[in-house]
């Protein structure tokens, strides 16, 4: 009697679970699609009730927790169908996608035209330090960005704000007001703009440049804005001789001649007006290149027995690009100092004195030995500048000294510009800037793989050609 009694209630307990089983896979196919004879094989096995009076007493409820590899299952297949569905979108939903875009672009341009607006109205503030942070601003945003449409019907207003800076600011406000007014004739251009900046505010410059009580960074700041904005948009030789006479005055004292020695001590206003000063010469027209090489030259020399490695190193790169133009117009420039001169060339090129830092002596044996190459066998070493999906070659000391000049001004931001400044595209001949949408910048784009068998292989050519040179003083003597 017991065995039967038992026997019907293991009958029973097999039917309420076969119930339960049949439940579950008809609740399932209703939510994922699933069938129980699908091909995975492993519903039935995951969706089996526990035997253990432990799950038993857990009651129906606790049926979805016990079985969460079978509800993982098909809520996967769910998910790949509606992935699936997403990546075939319509042309009507792409547009829509685009236009969200173009609505956001445009929201930020608005927000970045507000608080530009508000700068500019803070440069006419009360607190000198009001102003300050307006010009740092300007400055962190006209070297990373191109506002040229924006700024063309506000530079009256922005310059005369900023010579406002230049007369009544002291030090940090006039140095900061000269990088402002250098960017802003950079984002105006070569044309009737830009020239209108310039030519308003070069007698200030000059003014404060020559000022010996005036700070030492304002008159820096303004020797490299005079010799930029003079670049750009001088459209007169007037303007552009006495910019150089200008510049001149500063690193070359009136009584340092061809047998004067340059003073021991230099600051870094005599590395802007050097910097500045060749700029200029890469512009000059032959007639004055030829009266410069004829005398003015010789006190360049002079400058490489400083003792800032930074201005013997100017003057190096500076003796190299007045000979490349005496190349250009045919000149020669031979004379009885030439022979001193590549001595004391060779010399700068092998120093190991141990007062001077590591590596500035590195750094300067390194300028020098391509210094010396260019002027014994016109040999110059190519430089490749990458920016976005394209490259720049300096292979020449004029553009060399042009990249290096407007890096120092716009930083990080250089490699922005040559991509979508007009004015830096023309003066390197890279032509108009490239219009690229998002599909052809996502094909161009290089894997980390190939960035790294790239570099590996620069890395190896790099090292290959600087044992060659790498401190072979007997080579050099």
């Amino acid at each position: 009697m017991g065995r039967a009694l038992w026997a019907e209630l293991w009958a029973r307990t097999d039917r309420a679970r076969g119930v339960v089983k049949d439940g579950l896979w008809a609740w399932l196919r209703a939510r994922g699609g699933g069938s129980q004879g699908s091909g995975r094989g492993e519903g039935p096995r995951a969706l089996a009730m526990p035997r253990s009076r432990r799950a038993a007493r857990r009651g129906p409820g606790s049926a979805r927790a016990s079985s969460p590899a079978s509800e993982e299952e098909p809520n996967s297949e769910v998910l790949s169908r509606c992935s699936s569905a997403s990546e075939g979108t319509s042309p009507t939903e792409e547009a829509a996608a685009g236009s969200e875009a173009a609505s956001e672009q445009g929201q930020e341009e608005e927000e970045t035209e507000d608080r530009l607006k508000e700068y500019m109205d803070n440069l006419l503030d009360k607190s000198a330090k009001t102003r300050q942070a307006a010009l740092q601003s300007l400055r962190l945003a006209f070297s990373s960005k191109t506002l040229s449409e924006f700024l063309l019907e506000r530079r009256l207003m922005l310059t005369d704000s900023l010579e406002k800076c230049l007369k009544k600011g002291k030090g940090e406000e006039q140095a900061l007001a000269g990088t402002v007014l250098t960017l802003l004739c950079l984002q105006m251009g070569s044309g009737p703009e830009g020239e209108e900046v310039f030519c308003s505010l070069k007698p200030l410059l000059i003014n404060i440049l020559m000022d010996s009580t005036a700070s030492s960074s304002a008159r820096q700041s303004c020797a490299t804005a005079l010799g930029m904005c003079c670049y750009i948009a001088a459209a007169e030789l007037e303007d552009l001789v006495s910019c150089l006479s200008c510049l001149e005055g500063i690193f070359s004292p009136p009584n340092t001649g061809e047998e004067g020695s340059a003073p021991t001590q230099h600051s870094p206003l005599h590395c802007s007006a050097l910097q500045s000063w060749s700029l200029l010469l890469t512009i000059c027209p032959p007639s004055h290149i030829k009266s410069i090489l004829d005398n003015r030259w010789l006190k360049l020399p002079p400058l490489l027995s400083s003792s800032s490695v930074a201005l013997r190193i100017l003057a190096g790169e500076t003796i190299a690009l007045v000979f490349e133009l005496a190349q250009d117009v045919e000149e020669d420039l031979c004379h009885q100092d030439t022979e001193f001169l590549c001595a004391q060339l060779k010399v700068l090129a092998t120093e190991s004195n141990k007062y001077r830092a590591k590596m500035d002596r590195r750094k300067q044996r390194s300028i020098f030995r391509d210094i010396l190459r260019f002027i014994e066998s016109g040999e110059y070493q190519e430089e490749t500048i990458r920016f976005g999906l394209e490259c720049m070659y300096l292979d020449s000391w004029a553009r060399q000294r042009t990249y290096q000049a407007f890096k120092e001004v716009l930083g990080s931001g250089i490699r922005h510009h040559l991509q979508n400044n007009e004015l830096l595209r023309e003066i390197f001949g890279l032509g108009p800037p490239l219009v690229l949408d998002a599909a052809t910048l996502k094909a161009n784009k290089v894997s980390r793989f190939e960035k790294h068998l790239y570099n590996s292989a620069a890395f190896k050519a790099r090292t290959k050609a600087r044992s060659r040179v790498r401190d072979k003083r007997a080579d050099v003597l």
